[in-house]
């Protein structure tokens, strides 16, 4: 069965993003997202669907394929609606989200900067931060493990990243998703000397493992996590392979208070995809 799809395609630091605006059944959003990633169609690293939202307080409402939260995405869904009404350059709004992944309206200030929108977001606060052993490859090795609502992101500070280290994270992301209930797992293996981050994202249910280009919830972990380690407020410019993010977080009497990453987004496409939908066979 042949499916249209009016799509939207996004560029936040080059994590490519597409948002489906029609409608659909919830349990054809793995399939939808799975088919419009792939290289012969829209070739992203994420989807998500915007939906009606429930809460008269939001702009609008996001739910990612995988249920996962994503800071790009709801950035890249800011920027769509600011675009919608008509943000003149050099002026900014607010919009107020409802997104997967967590419970709380998500707020993001939206510039117009000559077709780029600059994006800045209240990210998820973890629920926990803790150093844990795993044996990746035969060797143990300290990871910060950060948890979401719904989410998991592991934390490794490396050097120069290569194919044995990329190999060891992903063993690393299927390891922590046999032992934890997550929408997303997350591996950031990040470079204190140079503040480079080369964020992994595992997202179980589409069955995608991707090294992403740029990683707004990973930035907010590796905000998260300096100010745990630190136990002081946060602010970084972090460089991944698509650009750079700022990440700013917030420390005060032994806790975490607040995280927020800014970034641009660009809208690059928008019109319809045509997939070919396969009947799950129960």
């Amino acid at each position: 069965m042949m499916q249209e799809i009016e799509f939207i395609k996004f560029n936040p630091t080059e994590n490519m993003t597409v948002l489906v605006k029609t409608k659909h059944l919830k349990e054809e959003y793995h399939q939808i997202a799975s088919r419009l990633m792939a290289y012969d169609s829209l070739y992203a690293e994420q989807v998500g669907f915007i939906e009606e939202s429930k809460n008269a307080g939001a702009d609008s409402s996001l739910q990612m394929a995988g249920g996962e939260f994503c800071g790009n995405a709801c950035m890249s869904l800011a920027a769509f609606v600011a675009s919608g009404k008509g943000l003149p350059h050099g002026y900014s709004t607010t919009i107020l989200m409802e997104v997967s992944g967590t419970d709380e309206l998500v707020r993001c200030d939206v510039k117009n900067e000559m077709g780029l929108y600059r994006c800045s977001i209240t990210m998820p606060i973890p629920a926990r931060i803790k150093m844990q052993m795993w044996v990746v490859d035969g060797e143990e090795l300290p990871i910060t493990m950060i948890y979401y609502q719904e989410a998991v992101h592991a934390v490794l500070e490396a050097g120069q990243l290569d194919s044995s280290l990329r190999r060891s994270a992903e063993t690393l992301a299927r390891l922590i998703n046999s032992s934890y209930e997550a929408n997303l797992v997350g591996v950031l293996l990040y470079d204190p000397e140079t503040h480079e981050l080369a964020p992994l994202i595992h997202v179980p249910d589409v069955n995608s493992m991707m090294w992403e280009r740029g990683c707004g919830s990973g930035t907010g972990s590796l905000g998260a996590y300096l100010a745990w380690k630190q136990r002081r407020c946060i602010s970084l410019q972090v460089k991944q392979p698509g650009g750079e993010m700022h990440v700013t977080a917030d420390w005060d009497e032994g806790s975490i208070t607040a995280v927020r990453i800014e970034g641009t987004v660009g809208i690059v496409a928008e019109g319809k995809a045509f997939i070919h939908m396969v009947e799950e066979v129960i």
